[in-house]
């Protein structure tokens, strides 16, 4: 009978029983990445706002002697400055990755997944807001960044967020684990 029921794709009782389990936990899922992605969003707005309050055009403040310091700076381009003639191409490229990840969010069903891309997300927005809304123009703001350690790029929440999730999506794929929460091993 259950050969049946598999051939002809009427669904054996054990299967009705499983489809909605999996339901809730994509939603739980779903939930997780959009909740890390919001807090990683309000965090980086929030430390903007009050560096550009608080600290632009004002002496840099020493955090840890000459190995970090708090300093505000724009920066039109991407890491190291790289790219400042490319405003409007990072704007587009961050857009792309935000419905990107939206759109891949549907397919979400692992825990760690949603928090790399919460992360990724958050970070996305972030440095996208800058883009859109702050100085020069839409789609060529420059991003706030002031996080300065000794003999680096100076960066902000949002990069931070955007590398740590980055670098999480890196381990989760050589561990062999994929978004829709199945894990291989090649």
């Amino acid at each position: 009978m259950a050969e049946a029921e598999r051939v002809i794709g009427t669904p054996d009782t054990d299967d009705e029983a499983a489809a909605p389990a999996e339901r809730p936990k994509g939603r739980r899922r779903v939930f997780a990445l959009f909740t890390v992605a919001l807090v990683a969003y309000l965090l980086d707005l929030g430390s903007k706002m009050l560096v550009v309050a608080r600290l632009e055009h004002r002496e840099p403040i020493q955090l840890v002697g000459e190995w970090l310091r708090f300093v505000a700076v724009r920066n039109p381009g991407a890491a190291f400055g790289i790219g400042e003639a490319f405003t409007v191409i990072f704007t587009v490229i961050a857009a792309t990755v935000i419905v990107v990840i939206i759109r891949l969010a549907r397919k979400l069903y692992s825990l760690p997944w949603a928090i790399a891309l919460g992360l990724l997300l958050g970070g996305a927005l972030g440095n996208l807001t800058d883009r859109i809304f702050r100085a020069p123009g839409v789609f060529k703001g420059a991003v706030v960044d002031f996080i300065a350690p000794a003999h680096f790029a100076v960066f902000n929440l949002a990069d931070s967020a955007i590398v740590c999730g980055g670098f999480l999506i890196v381990i989760l794929s050589f561990r062999g684990l994929d978004p829709d929460g199945t894990v291989h091993k090649d």
